[in-house]
């Protein structure tokens, strides 16, 4: 039996998976993913997963979408995803680590990852 998975979106689409947040991988099946999403199975395709063995343990950095009106207020192009609770929060460029509001977990910032960035 594989170990546990984690995963998250690798490509910018519109579902109900948070961009950069990581979600456990309850099954692969064939060209799909179920991920455990509010306890409960959400099948996701597997190509728009990064899905690794290594549980995540920094914040990810994400680029705010155009048009959204849904994460923290500030006036920076990303945003950070907690590793381990998935809440959002701004982020200054200068942050090497953040504490979480929600979690209260603290975790170094990514931000030598270029996550959904516009190569």
């Amino acid at each position: 039996m594989p170990g546990l998975r984690w995963g998250r979106l690798q490509l910018d689409v519109n579902c109900e998976l948070r961009r950069g947040a990581w979600y456990r991988v309850v099954r692969l099946q064939g060209l799909d993913a179920v991920v455990d999403l509010n306890h409960r199975p959400f099948p996701v395709p597997l190509y728009v997963l990064e899905v690794v063995s290594t549980p995540p343990k920094r914040w990810t950095i994400v680029p705010v979408p155009k048009g959204t009106q849904r994460v923290p207020k500030a006036h920076v192009p990303y945003y950070a995803v907690c590793p381990s609770c998935r809440e959002r929060s701004p982020v200054r460029r200068d942050a090497r680590n953040l504490r979480c509001d929600r979690c209260r977990g603290e975790f170094d910032v990514a931000w030598d990852e270029t996550y959904l960035s516009a190569d």
